[in-house]
């Protein structure tokens, strides 16, 4: 079941929106205060105010009224919302997969059967995805629709799939799922057609829309799924690469096989290594999760844990998300809990826990999050508090310290000059190759861009990358 909205006419609502916009292009300077007030001045027929978005439709429509000039584009980016989600021209849209049986039995894991294995109903995605059936094409097109009715670009796209274990869906449902991904780009502005409900797609057809979205209006520049490290075999590294996923997203989420088993994980450490290796050696990006507060765990075993994530040649990830354990109703965990087998880390443990990780992550890893959106009423335990990660970077300040990662550094919207930059090379060994971060920063060490390039000792065992070094990921950010 969809749901659609009414698109916005702007030229039933001409006058209003001139004038509103022609107030702001003889403004000097602006600001949401001043907005606010114009906006009250001239309101929407009918109901309410303006939104930000319908004034951007009204630029579009009827910029050659206000002979704005060069000053059209400065608007447009005081009108746009959320400008840090596209900054380096990039539109991330997240897509779920429909609910479906995990081979994981992990004691920590919820489960709501409306959603895919270890997702809830009240994070904002999930949301998304069952307002729209979990329809990849509907999903897709549903999230490009909503950046671009708030002025972000939609040319380039990474499209993130999210739902559990990935290999553990039927394979002509996960060819069907990207492809139907790649349909919304491709057919964006041209929806005629039955919607395809069959949940079954060939490789041909997959192909075929991968061929035309490299000349389409639309294109996709990324792609991201995630699964589990016993899944990743020779032949499923060979399918993703031919799904055309560039970035793979694999639970770890400890490097202690004591661990892992007490928390029924299904899997070792020498799964894990082995995983990372074979991903990394075919051309991926390594998106980990790590979870501290794991049954069998304490502080410091887990600051020891975050070490080996980056001391082991064999794992290293690229991109990490830190997932504090939280106790969640329903989840075998409990009877620990009850028991006193287990307990959550109170707020200031986390937080310092949570600092000193970050200290220790090498500039070349991007944290991409450390915890997890899940909903305070979902949380039957554990850490409550919203801003973690802002709460562990003031423990960092106060303690005189600083984390390098990458997300930490990004220039984001700040000016530079375009000369202003060095390159910086870091050198690291990685699952039996040479990889070396190429960045570009800034004199305070601000990242501008970076490259990854893999310089393999020995041959790929895949055909196609035999004798050749890997550009792994060339990133680029900033407006």
């Amino acid at each position: 079941m969809t749901t659609s909205r009414a698109a916005f006419e702007p030229h039933a609502h001409e006058a209003s929106l001139v004038a509103v916009l022609r107030a702001l292009a003889q403004a000097p300077s602006w600001n949401a205060r001043a907005l606010d007030g114009l906006l009250r001045q001239h309101p929407r027929a009918g109901r309410g105010l303006f939104s930000r978005s319908e004034l951007l439709a009204g630029l579009d429509a009827f910029s050659h009224q206000l002979s704005l000039g060069e000053r059209r584009d400065e608007l447009a980016e005081f009108l746009r919302r959320r400008r840090v989600r596209t900054l380096s021209g990039v539109a991330p849209v997240t897509v779920f997969t429909k609910p479906h049986p995990c081979p994981g039995r992990c004691i920590f894991c919820p489960t709501d059967v409306r959603m895919p294995k270890s997702y809830l109903s009240a994070e904002p995605g999930c949301q998304r995805a069952a307002q729209y059936g979990f329809d990849p094409f509907e999903q897709t097109a549903g999230r490009l629709r909503d950046y671009r009715a708030i002025g972000h670009p939609i040319d380039k796209v990474e499209l993130i799939v999210l739902g559990g274990t990935w290999s553990a869906y039927p394979l002509a449902y996960r060819i069907w799922f990207v492809k139907r991904c790649f349909d919304a780009l491709n057919r964006f502005d041209d929806r005629a057609g039955e919607p395809d409900l069959s949940e079954r797609a060939s490789w041909p057809e997959l192909e075929a829309a991968q061929v035309a979205n490299e000349l389409a209006e639309l294109r996709c520049v990324g792609l991201s799924l995630e699964t589990r490290p016993d899944h990743v075999s020779q032949r499923e590294v060979l399918e993703l690469r031919r799904l055309g996923a560039t970035k793979i997203q694999l639970g770890l989420q400890s490097l202690s096989d004591d661990v892992l088993t007490r928390n029924a994980r299904g899997h070792g450490v020498a799964e894990s290594r082995a995983a990372m290796a074979s991903l990394r050696s075919a051309g991926f990006k390594l998106h980990a999760h790590w979870m501290p507060n794991l049954l069998g765990s304490s502080q410091d075993a887990d600051r020891a844990d975050y070490a080996r994530l980056f001391d082991d040649p064999a794992l290293r990830p690229d991109e990490l998300k830190i997932y504090p354990c939280f106790l969640i109703d329903g989840t075998e965990l409990v009877e620990s809990w009850r028991s006193g087998a287990w307990r959550p880390y109170g707020d200031d443990e986390l937080t310092m826990l949570l600092a000193d990780c970050m200290a220790a992550t090498p500039r070349w890893c991007r944290l991409t999050r450390i915890v997890r959106d899940i909903s305070a009423k979902d949380i039957l335990a554990g850490s409550k508090v919203a801003n973690l990660r802002e709460r562990a970077e003031a423990h960092l300040r106060a303690t005189g310290r600083e984390s390098v990662d990458i997300r930490a550094r990004e220039i984001r919207a700040e000016a530079s000059e375009p000369t202003d930059f060095v390159l910086r090379e870091t050198d690291y060994d990685a699952a039996g190759a040479r990889e070396i971060f190429i960045e570009a920063v800034t004199a305070t060490d601000r990242l501008l861009g970076f490259a990854r390039l893999r310089l393999p000792r020995e041959p790929a065992w895949i055909e196609e990358l035999r004798d050749s070094a890997v550009l792994r990921e060339l990133h680029v950010y900033g407006a």
